[in-house]
């Protein structure tokens, strides 16, 4: 199995005052699978919400999240996932749904990804607890 930790899994492991911090680093040491990933989606949101002033306690320059993102990459059990060629039947399906909010889409996608692969899900975000037959770990 892998682990397809959220955008705010790795917010809040690369910011130790991020309330979540402790909780981030129990799942990295304790929880997490033998290998994890980032997928296109969460690497630009993860960059993108690094260097935006009110989300860390310290905004990250361009060049600082690109090496925190390399540095990521060069663990061994860390990779970067492609896009699975089956994802978009389970995204159609998923976004479908009309009482899915707006703000849901990237949380779809997710859930689509992890649907098409043998991935899991891990996120402190309730709100993909509305996507059945999804694995995920909600972390609290």
């Amino acid at each position: 199995m892998i682990d397809l930790p959220d955008i705010n899994v790795w917010l809040a492991l690369v910011d130790e005052n991020h309330m979540h911090h402790v909780a981030a680093l129990d799942y990295w040491n304790q929880a997490c699978a033998d290998q994890m990933g980032f997928c296109r989606v969460t690497m630009l949101g993860f960059m993108r919400l690094c260097t935006q002033p009110r989300v860390l306690s310290r905004t990250l320059s361009n060049p600082e999240v690109w090496d925190i993102y390399q540095r990521y990459l060069a663990t061994p059990n860390l990779v970067f996932l492609a896009e699975p060629s089956n994802l978009e039947p389970h995204l159609r399906a998923l976004t479908r749904d009309t009482s899915l909010p707006n703000r849901c889409w990237t949380d779809a996608y997710l859930a689509a990804y992890t649907l098409a692969t043998p991935a899991r899900l891990v996120s402190f975000d309730r709100d993909f607890q509305r996507f059945e037959g999804l694995d995920f770990l909600h972390l609290i």
